[in-house]
């Protein structure tokens, strides 16, 4: 895993991330880890109607939960 490391002043942080009291006016070392790969807006696929079914839309119902009886059926 890549990463950076460097020690800076915590004043160079101001508006960045809050700098607890106890480490204001000191030397702080500064590590950055990757957590998640970001995906830019650009690439994201857009929404697309469905082609099988034009004109068709999904009700909000297809969303909630299904009952209990549906749930055995499927062995859930």
């Amino acid at each position: 895993m890549e990463y950076v490391s460097q020690t800076i002043g915590s004043s160079a942080l101001n508006g960045i991330i809050e700098i607890p009291p106890a480490l204001r006016n000191k030397t702080v070392q500064l590590i950055i880890l990757p957590v998640d790969n970001l995906v830019s807006e650009q690439a994201k696929p857009k929404k697309r109607p469905l082609g099988f079914a034009k004109g068709a839309e999904i009700p909000d119902s297809f969303f909630e939960p299904l009952s209990e009886e549906e749930l055995q059926a499927w062995g859930l």
